[in-house]
């Protein structure tokens, strides 16, 4: 009974080393039909060293090579057997012979045996078999599928949104422009808010900050004072606020001309010298700058009347009044934009749920893990020994197991491989694995089932519902298929998911051959892909 239990603890372990001949050439059949697939099979052991090149081929002799398949490679203590295979077919009746190859082991030449093959014609019987009309010709799929469709449907919804944006704005521009700058004061500390945005003086742009800075001082003063300060030199500049100072009856400190004077000559020196100022002597002429105009606007004298003095003194409650509208038009802009793009979403999102439904709308704007498998590039390869041809939407990677697995079972098994896709805890898990035993055993398939399904517990299974049948593939081989339903629970955040499983087993002389299927309960395409791996499978039949 212990025994037994390991026989069926063991259907998932790893694989054990079996010494193979060094070079050895084979065919799976030397008689087939026109148009059937002759599978050719090179092997040869080498050191973990070596390497080995096959050849690229297509024709083998008179034969067309149709697939050349994948070099599986097989670890063996210090040695690597790799195992390349070509399939062959042939439209024309007779016997032929499939020449030796050239394979190439560490540079050196070496030669396969030649096969010789039979291709038989197909004969039909037109008196029993019924005969049918040509059936219509079927379009091919399109390949690409229609993901561009989505991305160009996202492209011009985003467009839409970014050109509402872009008109709102512009039809606010005019009316904000001319609500900001009311007076010459409010326009100069604009600016050189702006300016230091810019963060020239941190891009090294020197030359181009002092300029701006001149200009908006003498832009407040042919603004404010009246006095053609863009066209002025600096001491023309200067002369001319002195005069009108008195004119006016403007109150200038000394000082307040003297910081003017020195930065526009700075300015002058960093255009026309190259001059390089500190940062901090930068600072400093911007501050000068910034007193300057204040100075000057609280210098000019005002006579206003009542009504007028009044607007002055509401004008910071109306500049204040402007600032929260252009909040609120700027808001306003996202608003609309975000609303728009929303809006079609939401009906381009109803319009795909009502003529196409909602599974639709989930499945391929959202996405679905297991549609994706199914619609992807399917793998067909052969795993295990006695080989287990089967088709899956990945190619399953071999695992390894041994260090789980005590010595005294070990000692029982003379070869045994693993390969698998995903986990219990996946969207979809397939495994298939293969067994051969040193001793004779008789194999129960009832009682392997059942060991396949303890491992399953033991991996997190629960609940579990078996139902038992018998099944046969494509070949006629017979063995038995076990389903049902599950609950596996997830150790990382203890959920459980219910799931569907299916089993696979068969067996051979001194063997056994398993397939496992799992996924999520309901999953239509998971269902599909199921269905589309047990169709393929093929067996190879253990060699005594």
């Amino acid at each position: 009974m212990k025994f037994k239990l390991y026989i069926f603890l063991l259907l998932f372990s790893t694989m054990i080393s079996a010494q193979q001949k060094t070079v050895e050439t084979s065919i799976d059949t030397t008689k087939n039909k026109i148009g059937a697939e002759f599978k050719l099979t090179l092997k040869t052991v080498v050191s973990s060293k070596s390497k080995v090149v096959f050849p690229k081929l297509k024709n083998i002799g008179a034969l067309e090579v149709i697939q050349s398949y994948p070099i599986d490679t097989v670890k063996k203590n210090d040695t690597y057997e790799l195992i390349k295979k070509y399939g062959l077919t042939q439209f024309d009746s007779g016997r032929y012979t499939i020449p030796s190859i050239k394979i190439l082991i560490d540079k050196k030449p070496y030669l396969t045996d030649s096969i010789k093959v039979e291709v038989a014609n197909v004969k039909v019987d037109t008196l029993q078999q019924k005969m049918y009309d040509i059936k219509d010709i079927t379009p091919a799929e399109d390949v690409t599928g229609d993901w561009w469709q989505y991305v160009l449907v996202a492209i011009i919804i985003l467009g839409i949104g970014g050109f509402v944006y872009w008109y709102t704005k512009k039809h606010q521009k005019k009316k904000i422009e001319e609500e900001v700058y009311k007076t010459p004061i409010e326009k100069a500390t604009s600016l050189l808010n702006n300016l230091e945005q810019k963060e020239l003086v941190q891009k090294g742009e020197i030359k181009e900050y002092y300029s701006e800075l001149t200009d908006i001082a003498r832009n407040y003063i042919e603004e404010a004072i009246h006095i053609p300060a863009m066209e002025s030199t600096t001491s023309e500049l200067i002369n001319a606020i002195k005069t009108a100072s008195t004119k006016k009856k403007m109150v200038l400190t000394p000082e307040t001309v003297e910081n003017l004077e020195r930065v526009l000559r700075q300015a002058d020196l960093v255009k026309f010298a190259k001059s390089k100022p500190l940062e901090f002597e930068i600072t400093e002429d911007r501050n000068k700058i910034q007193r300057v105009i204040l100075t000057l606007d609280n210098a000019i004298p005002t006579e206003v009347t009542a009504e007028e003095e009044d607007q002055l003194l509401n004008e910071a409650q109306r500049q204040k009044q402007i600032q929260l509208q252009l909040k609120k038009q700027r808001n306003k802009r996202i608003a609309i934009a975000v609303g728009s793009v929303v809006f079609l979403i939401l009906a381009t999102t109803t319009f795909f749920i009502i003529t196409k439904g909602f599974n639709f709308v989930k499945d391929n704007i959202i996405g679905h893990p297991t549609k994706e498998l199914l619609e992807g590039e399917w793998v067909k390869s052969e795993y295990g020994n006695p080989g287990i041809l089967i088709e899956t939407p990945k190619v399953l990677k071999r695992l390894d197991t041994e260090k789980a697995l005590p010595k005294e079972t070990m000692a029982l098994i003379k070869e045994m491989q693993l390969f698998g896709y995903g986990s219990l805890i996946d969207n979809f898990y397939v495994a298939v694995s293969t067994t051969k035993f040193k001793n004779p055993t008789e194999i129960d398939l009832s009682k392997a089932l059942e060991g396949s399904l303890k491992v399953i517990e033991l991996q997190g299974g629960q609940n579990i519902i078996v139902k038992q049948e018998d099944f046969q593939t494509n070949q006629g081989i017979q063995g038995i298929k076990g389903y049902g339903t599950m609950t596996v629970l997830n150790p990382a955040n203890k959920t459980s998911t219910k799931g569907y499983y299916e089993i696979l087993l068969f067996k051979q002389d001194q063997g056994l051959q398993q397939i496992i299927i799992f996924h999520e309960e309901g999953d239509t395409y998971a269902n599909d892909i199921t269905t589309r791996i047990l169709n393929s499978v093929e067996l190879k039949k253990a060699s005594n």
